[in-house]
């Protein structure tokens, strides 16, 4: 196994080689796309992906649930984004992101629930109340964030839509759409992107649907209008701009475990003491920080989580 222990991991080294080779394929496409979305083109130098839908959320209750760790600039978190529909380097979303439309938008839900059907974004924001939540987010690259998430429990949508006994899973799908998310014409991963959680993790009320942060609706980069937030694990199963909740029976397939089985599993818990095939996971770096910090079990929330895990080899449930 190859430990990768230098203060940066160079992208070309986080993303598979394969997927990295077709950067510059992608990114005339994608600059292409941009360009024609009216009103959204960025001059150059911009930097960032406007949401047209961008507003202020008014009366955000603070949350226990909080860390009082310092957080990361606006621009750090809009800036820096694994987003691969709209590019395999950080900064590519924040470029290109523009061509989404997250207005109007709609979730799916359907499966093993007493109340499948197709909700609008806006009737599941009046449903429930808003708060911030300042939470860590880590990702398997081995850096990391803090984040002002604004969002409302997950299990509090889970049980709106009343699941039934055979629901043991929930699966979550982004959307495809070749015109707002212009990589999905590359077949960098198998589209659309999918995650899933156990219904105990998913009821956990530590995991939220985020639709906004710093005081603000979701940027496009960072998955507009609404996302999954899972902060005791890595990054990667916090899926973006969700189009599809699926109650299921049996432990869904998600995209990088399809991809790379052998490097991600279905879990995707933060263990320091699990090493990833190219890189230690025992330290991270935080963005704007220099030196590196020692990585913590379930990202610092073992004590509200590891219970859900009891019993399980997390070496090989990873």
């Amino acid at each position: 196994m190859l430990i990768k222990q230098a203060p940066e991991i160079r992208d070309s080294e986080v993303t598979p080689r394969e997927l990295y080779l077709r950067r510059r394929e992608f990114l005339g496409a994608a600059g292409v796309a941009a360009a024609a979305v009216a009103g959204n083109v960025l001059t150059p130098g911009d930097g960032f992906a406007q949401n047209p839908a961008a507003q202020k959320l008014l009366d955000l209750k603070k949350s226990s649930f909080s860390t009082t760790e310092p957080l990361n600039s606006y621009r750090d978190v809009t800036t820096y984004n694994n987003f691969y529909e709209y590019g395999l380097d950080k900064g590519d979303p924040a470029k290109y992101a523009s061509a989404l439309k997250p207005r109007p938008w709609s979730v799916k839900v359907e499966g093993e629930c007493a109340k499948p059907a197709t909700y609008n974004i806006e009737d599941i924001l009046k449903w429930f109340p808003l708060e911030e939540r300042i939470y860590r987010l880590r990702c398997v690259e081995a850096w990391s964030m803090v984040i002002p998430w604004i969002g409302f429990p997950l299990g509090d949508f889970v049980k709106r839509m009343e699941p039934t006994a055979k629901a043991k899973y929930i699966e979550f799908r982004t959307l495809v759409d070749f015109k707002q998310m212009p990589g999905q014409t590359e077949p960098a991963l198998q589209w659309p992107y999918r995650e899933g959680l156990r219904m105990d993790e998913a009821m956990h009320p530590l995991a939220i649907l985020g639709v906004g942060l710093y005081g603000e609706v979701l940027p496009n980069q960072n998955g507009a209008p609404i996302r999954l937030v899972v902060p005791w694990k890595y990054g990667f199963k916090s899926i973006k701009s969700i189009v599809s909740v699926k109650f299921v029976e049996r432990e869904p397939l998600n995209t990088w475990q399809q991809q790379q089985s052998q490097e991600y599993g279905f879990y995707a818990n933060v263990n320091p003491a699990v090493d990833h095939p190219r890189w230690t996971q025992a330290s991270e770096r935080r963005i704007g920080e220099f030196f590196r910090r020692k990585t913590l079990p379930f990202n610092g929330y073992a004590d509200r989580v590891a219970s859900l895990y009891a019993g399980m080899d997390l070496r090989k449930n990873y």
